[in-house]
C-alpha cells in the first residue's frame, strides 16, 4: 500500500492520529493520545417528546371515550378533549406556514371556544357527581363557588382600560379575545379545583363514590388545573423578581420558563393516562358492570350444578346399592304375591 514520501505500509495498517503504522505503532500511538468519549446524540427536545405523548393520548382517550360509549354521558368533555387536540395540530402545522396575524386570529378564536367549553365541563361534572343533591343545596353551593372564582378572578392580574378593549381597531379585538380567554380560563381552572374538592369530600354522600367516572373526571380535572395555577404563580414571581442584564440573564430566565412549561405538560399527561383507565372500566353501579357480575353469577351457578349429584341421589357409589336394594324388594314383593296363587 503506497504511501506519502514514496514509501510502502505493510498490508496490515492501523490508520491512526499520528499516521499509518502497523498494529503495533498504531496501538502505541493510541495510547498516546487523548480521546474524547463519544456521546448520543438525541435530536429531540423534552418539549417535544411531551407534545407527542400529549396528542397521543388524547387520541387513545378519544377512543376510549366514542367506543367505550363514555360521550354520550360526557359530552362537554368529550368536546374540550378534541379541541385541544386540534389547537395542538393546528399549532404545530399552521404556527410558521401563514401570516403572523392570521395565525393569531384563528387560534384566539379557539381558545376562546376553549374556555367557554371548559366552564360547560366544570358544570357537567358537578351535575353527574351531585345529581343526588337537591336544588336548594344545588344553588347555594353554586352561588359561594361562583363568589370565590370571581374574586379570585377580580383580583388577579390587571384590568385594561375599557378604551384600550373598545378602541375599534383589529389589534384591539385581538386583545379583547386574549384577555376574555385569560380570564374564563382562570374561572374555569378555580372552579374546577373547587368541583374537585367537594367531589372528594361529598361525593359518596350524592352517589358519585371514589369508582364513579364522574369523580374520577373531578379528580383529574382539579389536578391539572391547580398545576396550571402553580405555574402561573410560579412564573408571576420570577418575572416580577427577576432583573436581566445581559443575554445570558435572558437566556437563563426563558429556560427556567421551559422548564417550567414541561412540568406542568408532564402533569397532564399523567391526568390524561389517569383518564384512560379510569374511562375503561366500567362503574361498579352501571349495567355494562352489572350484566358481567350476573354473568359470571350465572356460569358459577352452572359449574356448581353440574358437580352437584340429582336430587335422588345420595351419592356416585351408594346409587348402585339403592338400585340393588329397590330390585331386591321389587323381586321378593313379587314372590310373595305368586305365592298364594301356587299354594291355590
Amino acid at each position: 500500500m503506497p504511501l506519502l514520501g514514496g514509501r510502502s505500509a505493510p498490508v496490515f495498517a492501523l490508520f491512526t492520529p499520528c499516521g499509518p503504522y502497523t498494529l503495533k505503532q498504531g496501538a502505541a500511538c493510541l495510547r498516546r493520545t487523548q480521546y474524547v468519549p463519544m456521546r448520543f446524540h438525541f435530536d429531540f427536545s423534552a418539549g417535544q417528546i411531551l407534545w407527542t405523548l400529549t396528542f397521543a393520548g388524547l387520541l387513545v382517550l378519544l377512543v376510549v371515550l366514542l367506543g367505550r360509549d363514555r360521550a354520550r354521558r360526557f359530552p362537554w368533555f368529550t368536546a374540550s378533549m378534541a379541541l385541544m387536540a386540534l389547537r395542538m395540530i393546528a399549532g404545530r402545522l399552521l404556527a410558521d406556514r401563514m401570516p403572523p396575524l392570521v395565525s393569531s386570529e384563528i387560534f384566539l378564536v379557539l381558545s376562546a371556544l376553549a374556555s367557554i367549553i371548559a366552564l360547560g365541563v366544570v358544570v357537567e361534572i358537578a351535575r353527574r357527581a351531585f345529581k343526588g343533591a337537591g336544588r336548594v343545596a344545588w344553588i347555594v353551593w353554586a352561588l359561594i363557588l361562583l363568589a370565590v372564582s370571581g374574586a379570585i378572578v377580580a383580583k388577579w392580574g390587571p384590568w385594561p382600560a375599557w378604551t384600550t378593549l373598545m378602541a375599534g381597531s383589529k389589534l384591539a379585538v385581538l386583545r379583547a379575545m386574549q384577555f376574555f380567554a385569560q380570564k374564563t380560563d382562570l374561572a374555569a381552572d378555580t372552579l374546577a379545583i373547587q368541583v374537585g374538592l367537594l367531589v372528594i369530600l361529598l361525593g359518596r354522600r350524592y352517589y358519585a363514590g371514589f369508582r364513579s367516572h364522574a369523580q374520577q373526571l373531578a379528580i383529574g380535572l382539579s389536578t391539572a388545573s391547580i398545576g396550571q395555577i402553580a405555574v402561573r404563580i410560579i412564573w408571576q414571581q420570577i418575572a416580577a423578581h427577576t432583573t436581566v442584564h445581559a443575554q445570558t440573564d435572558y437566556e437563563r430566565v426563558m429556560g427556567l420558563q421551559d422548564k417550567l412549561y414541561n412540568a406542568n405538560n408532564a402533569v397532564y399527561l399523567a391526568v390524561l393516562l389517569w383518564w384512560i383507565v379510569c374511562l375503561w372500566i366500567d362503574e361498579p353501579g352501571s349495567a355494562v358492570a352489572e350484566g358481567a357480575t350476573q354473568e359470571a353469577s350465572f356460569g358459577m351457578g352452572e359449574a356448581t350444578a353440574e358437580l352437584e349429584p340429582a336430587p335422588g341421589d345420595s351419592g356416585g357409589e351408594k346409587a348402585p346399592a339403592a338400585e340393588q336394594s329397590a330390585s331386591i324388594g321389587s323381586a321378593s314383593g313379587t314372590m310373595i304375591a305368586m305365592k298364594p296363587k301356587a299354594d291355590g
